[in-house]
């Protein structure tokens, strides 16, 4: 038996990373972390090497876009795979999320019954199971 996946929720809004964390955790057998900050993400990211980040885009002093940037300059972080979570989803802001090289786009409000089916679809994780 493998590990369950890891993912780590960096959102600078409590009850965002409190509402996803419950979704996958009721849902799934993931391990989830929490960051508060995309610093604090890059961080945990470096040390924890999680499986995939779920990272809000509009946050403040170090934002999704910068976090992105500072992780993919990283070799200890460059490989994990990128999810947005935004309120921003306009078809051009998909086009620059996805030319920085990021995996999907969930959007907020977001349904915490289906985030674990969203996160698994964007990554190709065919063998997501529900608890």
């Amino acid at each position: 038996m493998t590990a369950p996946r890891h993912i780590a929720i960096v959102d600078d809004e409590a009850d965002i990373r409190t509402i996803a964390e419950l979704g996958l955790t009721m849902t799934t057998p993931w391990r989830v972390s929490t960051a508060a900050s995309g610093r604090e993400g890059i961080t945990q990211a470096i040390s924890d090497s999680p499986d995939a980040i779920l990272l809000d885009v509009m946050m403040p002093e170090f934002d999704g876009l910068a976090t992105i940037a500072e992780l993919q300059s990283s070799n200890a972080t460059k490989h994990i795979p990128i999810i947005l979570l935004t309120a921003k989803a306009q078809a051009s802001d998909r086009r620059q999320y996805y030319a920085v090289g990021v995996k999907g786009v969930i959007t907020k409000p977001f349904d915490p019954t289906t985030l674990a089916n969203q996160i698994a679809g964007f990554l190709g994780w065919d063998d997501f199971e529900y608890k």
